[in-house]
């Protein structure tokens, strides 16, 4: 691992690549949780004065250089076209124009290692999913050479001995949600509805509760099962109100008028960008204690870690007692797009003075 200086700065303006996954548009129109953290990176580096190419679908849109070679998002895209395979022609795109660039980021999993591996140009790879899965071990077993971002201490847990870099957390830029300091009426659900995400655990909590709740989610096809069987009865409750995907805007009112969200996951939970997008808007977070959950939240201060249900109405009972004022103050001190782009920018940098080290070394 490469150990960095905190107090160091970029020397020089730096030509970066970002590499998105092309699934959604950068940002996303709706849901999109890799895609929207890209989309902050991007336009943050660009402001903080760095070169900053940024290749991702057609339809997104970005201040920095746009590279596509597909022209819509494609889980919007109603010709349904084959994704391994327009990925593939993307990366071949990046490696084409690897002379460009000081250093290429990466937010495509596990596509890119053998390119990379056979290209002189410095790479970094943010992995942004879970790493529990069978035969992760064996990719960066083999590529272990490659340099990897986390964005959790606890998503590494897995994979020890892959050649971590560093932690850097997500950020949202500071003008992306207005903080609602009035308690809201209502108990939220944001995100997808899947078995891990635990929404029929947030419908257990509010009914338990007797508050509303309010779900702002998408159904992905391969959750579409699971959802006819286990959710959609236990809609006709009265609480309980589904108001499908929606978009950044609608967001902050969502969020902003809601008494708490309800993060109740039944997963190693990579990061959670839903929570700080909650605290962005001052509303404190009632979450279950898996994967990144208690690194996200400031217990008692921008909401509860929780290990039952029993405990997490105990919570909801007592949400009044959070200041939400406090809950925004500690998103703009941990989770700004900012302070995100800063940490990435130091890790270029010491990407890039290995390479000049190895360089001198040889001459």
């Amino acid at each position: 691992m490469i150990l960095l200086d905190h107090q160091q700065k970029a020397p020089r303006p730096l030509r970066v690549a970002q590499v998105a996954p092309l699934y959604e548009s950068v940002p996303p129109k709706l849901y999109g949780g890799t895609e929207r953290v890209v989309s902050y990176l991007t336009e943050e580096l660009v402001r903080q004065g760095h070169r900053v190419t940024l290749f991702a679908s057609g339809d997104s849109q970005t201040a920095a250089d746009l590279v596509s070679v597909w022209p819509r998002a494609l889980r919007l895209d109603p010709q349904c076209p084959e994704p391994v395979a327009l990925h593939m022609v993307m990366l071949e795109e990046v490696f084409k124009r690897a002379s460009q660039f000081d250093v290429i980021h990466f937010h495509t999993d596990g596509l890119h290692p053998p390119l990379a591996r056979r290209h002189a140009v410095q790479t970094l790879t943010t992995l942004h999913g879970r790493l529990d899965l069978p035969g992760l071990e064996l990719l960066y077993g083999e590529f272990r050479e490659l340099p990897l971002v986390s964005i959790s201490d606890s998503q590494r847990q897995p994979l020890p001995s892959a050649r971590w870099l560093g932690t850097v957390h997500h950020g949202l830029p500071l003008s992306l949600h207005a903080p609602s300091y009035v308690p809201g009426q209502y108990l939220a659900f944001i995100g997808r509805i899947s078995p891990e995400k635990g929404l029929d655990r947030a419908i257990a909590i509010a009914r338990r509760a007797q508050m509303r709740l309010r779900i702002a989610a998408k159904i992905d096809r391969v959750d579409l099962e699971y959802f006819r069987q286990r959710i959609e009865p236990l809609l006709e409750s009265p609480l309980v109100e589904y108001i499908g995907e929606i978009d950044e805007r609608q967001k902050t009112a969502f969020l902003g008028g809601a008494s708490a969200l309800l993060f109740p996951v039944d997963w190693p939970e990579p990061f959670g960008l839903a929570m700080i997008e909650a605290m962005a808007c001052g509303t404190p977070v009632i979450a279950f204690r898996r994967g990144s959950v208690p690194e996200v939240i400031d217990n008692g201060i921008t909401g509860c870690v929780v290990d039952s249900i029993d405990s997490a109405v105990h919570e909801v009972l007592r949400i009044g007692r959070f200041d939400r004022r406090r809950v925004r103050e500690r998103f703009e001190q941990r989770f700004s797009a900012r302070r995100m782009a800063e940490e990435y920018a130091k890790l270029y940098c010491a990407l890039c003075e290995l390479r000049d080290r190895r360089c001198r070394r040889r001459a």
